[in-house]
Order: C-alpha cells, then structure tokens, then sequence
C-alpha cells in the first residue's frame, strides 16, 4: 500500500513539474489532467474514497474540460496554438522556494500522530452506497450530466476547428 502511495505521489509530483515545464498550453492542460488522477490515486490509498471520486468528477471531468474548451475556443480567435510565455521565472522559482520551505517546516515540525487508522465494520463504505444509488436512483441524471459534457466537449471540437479553404468538407 505505501508503496502505492509513493507511486501515485510521484506521478501527482512529475506531471505538476510538467505543468511548469510545458511550452503550450494544452500540454500544461492534460498535465493538470494526469496530476488530478494522481491526487486522486493518493486519496484512494488513503482510504478516503469519497475525496477521490469527487477529485474525478469534479476537477478530472469538470474543470479539465472547462479548461480544454477554453483553449480550444482561444486557439480559434488567434488562429495559433497558444504558447505560454516564461517570462516571471525567477520570482515563481523564488516563491516555490519559499513555499517549499514553509511546507518543509511544518512538516518537520507537526505531529502526525500513530498514523494508524481505526478498521471500518460497516459492510458497505461510502462509495459503495454512492454507487448503488447514482446507478440505481439518479442514473438519468448521471447519464444526462455524462452527455451534456460530451455534447461541450465535441461542441468546443468543432468550433476551434479550422478548416483550410482548399480541403474538401
């Protein structure tokens, strides 16, 4: 289990550093992406299934794309895709840094307790009851959230596409 644990920080760690590194925008976007599932895989071996389910839907599915569609509308006004500029290195380096620091000393200097977690008796967990009842219960409103977004999403595909005169539509 830790060493699931390692794996998933490591990937929430690499892919936030691709965030930084990434020279286009929808690049730094599906990093964001990967370092969402990544923070979701630390809760999930955390035992707090219910923070990751809604780290999914929510920022993995909602916000990601919100952001997508917004790239993708912003490449269609410009007609290029949009590159991010590095121009405030040295102050972001300096703040991370310093944030770094910070998160280095309360750590070295907090309590964490045993670490131990009590055992559940409960037959079923909290996922488990969310799932039988957004399949069972809410399963048309799901389906429908499910296909608005991928009505959004093939929306914002078509409209940031661009179609050069001389191709046969």
């Amino acid at each position: 289990m830790i060493y699931a644990f390692y794996i998933f920080a490591f990937i929430a760690i690499a892919s936030a550093a691709g965030i930084l590194f990434a020279r286009r925008l929808f690049h730094a976007a599906l990093m964001l992406l990967v370092c969402f599932l990544g923070v979701a895989g630390i809760y999930a071996v955390s035992f707090a299934e219910w923070v990751a389910v809604t780290q999914i839907l929510v920022y993995a599915g909602g916000v990601v794309v919100i952001i997508i569609f917004g790239i993708m509308l912003t490449a269609r006004i410009t007609g290029r895709p949009t590159a991010v500029a590095n121009s405030r290195w040295f102050s972001g380096t300096l703040l991370g840094l310093g944030a770094m620091g910070f998160l280095i000393t309360l750590f070295v200097r907090g309590s964490f307790g045993n670490g131990v977690m009590p055992a559940s008796d409960a037959k079923f967990t909290m996922v488990n009851r969310f799932g039988i009842e957004l399949m069972t219960d809410y399963m048309l409103p799901f389906e429908g959230a499910g296909l608005l977004l991928l009505i959004t999403l093939v929306g914002a595909a078509v409209i940031a596409a661009t179609r050069n005169k001389n191709s046969i539509s």
